[in-house]
């Protein structure tokens, strides 16, 4: 059995059969930690000797059959955007570098109750604030498809840990895209839930650098996302954004398949830009849906870019939790989150209520939509990994904005709040995954996660390896 690649119900047969013991997995994925992530630069943290320890502590509960926790024995990996009481937590800020918290994000507590054993913090730009992870911390996080090539972000370190075997599930967060982004260039599945369902307290920063942002669950296989969603969603009182109901059964569902839906398909939203390649792989697989019982229909969303809407909430966020820093801690901040706070400074009130009636007018457009539609369909990015530092200022002969131009699906399903995942549907002609975006209403995960599991089984991915593996 490749343990490096095994899903969580594999890696709980071998335990409970004592093929291997908790310890030797933990000991497994910290060894290949120290192999690839020099290569890879997933981690800004480990902590392996936490790890062993608990380890060892869940080895001697489960022998006394006392081992409880869906997630137990079960290694993970935390963004650095998660408060870790004990483990620092930078949120890829070199401001943040020696920041140990005294305290878990909620997410945390729920991954630490289950059971899961935390491996280390994975690599984000600085406070969540691009689609790729680069920071003043260290290299850049890479593509384990192409180390030359970006992991995307802002989970970068998640999405190219898990594509190199580096820890079986992850958290991630997604305040644009973050979780999305890096999914379809890794090769791995994530899914965005509604806004809500995951509480935030703990992972926003100081005290709340995007409301648009859910943390969310990523893995290498639908089943395993499923079962972190169970695990951290659900009620907070300390978040006022959480939904007030308990966390749904994300697994009994997800058999069930897409017989009889109605699902839309969408190549560009009516405003995108996309890769030729890219565009082609994404249909194709769209039409797979028709193959599994589905009705799939061609739709013309002819929406208007709302990315100028979106970046005035988004820094605004920014601007409420980290201003003082531009007087206080300027020359140690990216040059993104900078840009970031300085147009945030120059908006007015007028700005940020046209921004919220834009995000408004959206959600309703979008809700009538999903009156008629149980699923939406779109290529996850424009384009594949590019190389880093290299961000695309044109895609098919058109124009785009170098910052967001790539990612021009993702960011609308913030503002709307609702649920949307992307599973792995193919390789360009360089080798390079390219993702399949399946949206939902806002509280279908369920739907989009029976949508996902129903592709999975109809066109394998976990088989597929990165060079860097």
């Amino acid at each position: 059995m490749d343990i490096a690649f095994s899903s969580i119900s594999e890696l709980k047969g071998l335990i409970n059969s004592k093929k291997v013991s908790i310890v030797e997995v933990v000991e497994f994925f910290l060894a290949r930690i120290e192999r690839f992530n020099p290569y890879l630069n997933a981690f800004l943290e480990t902590c392996g000797e936490e790890a062993l320890l608990t380890a060892k502590n869940q080895q001697i509960a489960m022998d006394k059959g006392e081992l409880n926790g869906l997630l137990a024995g079960i290694p993970i990996s935390i963004k650095d955007l998660e408060m870790t009481q004990g483990i620092p937590t930078t949120l890829g800020s070199l401001v943040y570098k020696d920041r140990v918290p005294t305290y878990d994000s909620v997410v945390v507590e729920r991954v630490r109750n289950a059971g899961a054993i935390i491996l280390g913090k994975t690599n984000t730009p600085e406070f969540g604030q691009s689609g790729t992870t680069e920071n003043k911390l260290g290299d850049a996080c890479r593509n384990p498809w192409d180390l030359n090539r970006t992991a995307g972000g802002s989970s970068g370190g998640a999405g190219a840990g898990l594509a190199a075997g580096l820890f079986p599930i992850a958290t991630g967060s997604d305040g644009g895209g973050s979780i999305r982004i890096p999914a379809s260039f890794n090769g791995v599945f994530g899914i965005k839930p509604s806004q809500g369902r995951v509480p935030r307290f703990g992972g926003y920063g100081r005290p709340a650098s995007n409301h648009l942002s859910q943390s969310g669950p990523m893995s290498r296989a639908v089943e395993d996302t499923a079962l972190l969603l169970q695990v951290i969603s659900g009620w907070d009182a300390r978040d006022p954004m959480s939904i007030r109901s308990g966390p749904s059964d994300f697994l009994t569902s997800l058999d069930g398949g897409v017989s009889n839906w109605k699902v839309a398909w969408s190549p560009d939203l009516g405003y995108a830009a996309v890769d030729d390649e890219v565009l082609k792989i994404c249909e194709d697989a769209s039409t797979l849906f028709e193959d599994m019982g589905a009705t799939v229909d061609c739709v013309s969303l002819e929406l208007e870019d709302p990315f100028e809407a979106f970046f005035d909430i988004f820094s605004t966020g920014t601007y409420s939790s980290y201003s003082t820093l531009l007087d206080e801690n300027s020359g140690d901040l990216t040059d993104y989150v900078r840009s970031t706070l300085e147009h945030a400074s120059m908006l007015g009130a007028s700005d940020f209520s046209r921004a919220l009636l834009c995000l408004e007018q959206l959600k309703r457009r979008m809700e009538i939509f999903f009156d008629n539609y149980d699923l939406l369909l779109t290529p996850t990015m424009a384009v594949t990994a590019f190389p880093v530092d290299s961000r695309p200022s044109k895609i098919n002969g058109k124009t785009v904005h170098e910052f967001w131009g790539y990612l021009p699906f993702t960011y609308p399903i913030n503002m709307t709040g609702q649920t949307a995942s992307s599973v792995p549907c193919g390789f360009s002609s360089e080798g390079l995954p390219v993702g399949l975006h399946i949206v939902g209403p806002h509280g279908a995960e369920n739907k989009v996660l029976q949508a996902s599991y129903a592709f999975q089984k109809a066109r394998p991915w976990s088989q597929y390896r990165p060079p860097i593996s």
